[in-house]
């Protein structure tokens, strides 16, 4: 599980060398469309300083973007929200809370009807700087469908910060701070909150699952029973190399403190460690570093990567019983099909 895993070759050529189509069009000219112009051949593109293992700056940028690798994104963005609105005329409108000082401090709660129910809260992506808890709700339906309490969180986005990813951790913990505090409230159970997270949500669950709970906010180690991050990031050092730089505030404090992988001493929660195989490689090997890092620190780990998925695709499959996430989600609740039925 180490970075020499992961190949990068590829990358120059699909994302600079249009992936091979001017000589598909070469081959059908000459095979009875001969009276179209032949393509003009691209001008190939020389690499330049290594900045990132062996990537130069903009193969960087290019991996640490993942609508360049998934052409269907905004698609399948748009399905995250119609499917969200699908879920709330099925559940109704959730339960909005606010749980700090801010105005975008927000949670929307889509209650189970048993009492004293297990509480999943959802982190959601969006490269920290968009997203709406709204447009998350599409895998609502399976949690409250299996007895649990699903949360979505929103929080500021980091430009609207000053790019501080600093304040936005913050948010995040103070939201499972507040939850805990607060579960009574719905018919939550404060002894069962579990956390998912998605992309750069992802890396938040990382944050949140080693968070120092008592030293920072006076609540128990294990307040968060398990987790999972799919698609996340869990070492900021070459995101900071990369052009998120352009948007967030790196410092080598920032780096440190958000760096998951490098506080695995706070873990008390298994964890589930998700990717799409059609991720980017940096993904993909930042991920597979990260269950790696995990289990070498003796703690539980299960990795899931969805052959044929990718960064987008992957978590849609949380919102199904019978889908790859959702099915093993439920089994870290504690939770089975029988559920649903």
């Amino acid at each position: 599980m180490t970075s020499n895993n992961i190949s990068y070759n590829r990358i120059a050529r699909r994302v600079f060398l249009g992936g091979g189509t001017a000589f598909t069009l070469i081959a059908a000219a000459k095979t009875g469309l001969a009276q179209q112009p032949t393509p003009v051949p691209q001008t190939p593109r020389f690499k330049g300083p290594l900045v990132w293992l062996d990537l130069d700056q903009a193969e960087l940028d290019a991996v640490y973007d993942q609508s360049v690798w998934a052409a269907n994104s905004q698609q399948i963005l748009k399905r995250y929200s119609t499917n969200s609105n699908d879920v709330r005329t099925r559940l109704g409108v959730p339960q909005r809370y606010t749980y700090g000082p801010t105005l975008i401090e927000k949670l929307d709660v889509y209650r189970t009807q048993r009492h004293n129910a297990p509480i999943n809260i959802y982190i959601h992506g969006g490269a920290w700087r968009s997203g709406l808890a709204k447009d998350y709700a599409f895998s609502a339906e399976l949690f409250v469908q299996a007895g649990v309490h699903f949360v979505v969180l929103d929080f500021a986005w980091v430009q609207d910060v000053g790019g501080s990813l600093l304040s936005v951790a913050k948010q995040a913990r103070r939201a499972v701070a507040w939850v805990y505090h607060n579960a009574q409230r719905f018919g939550g159970d404060a002894n069962r909150i579990y956390v998912s997270g998605h992309s750069s949500g992802g890396h938040l669950a990382g944050v949140l699952l080693t968070t120092d709970w008592l030293r920072g906010f006076n609540l128990p180690t294990d307040i968060i029973k398990g987790g999972l991050c799919c698609g996340g990031i869990f070492d900021l050092k070459p995101v900071r190399l990369s052009s998120r730089r352009e948007y967030i505030n790196f410092t080598d404090a920032v780096e440190q403190a958000l760096s998951p992988q490098r506080h695995l001493d706070q873990l008390n929660a298994p964890v589930i460690v998700a990717y799409g195989a059609l991720e980017s490689p940096e993904f993909i090997r930042q991920s597979r570093e990260f269950a790696a890092a995990v289990q070498a620190d003796g703690k539980s780990v299960q990795v899931l990567v969805g052959e044929g998925y990718n960064h987008f695709e992957i978590i849609e499959t949380l919102g199904c019983p019978y889908g790859m996430l959702g099915r093993e989600v439920l089994k870290q609740m504690h939770l089975t099909m029988g559920s649903f039925f």
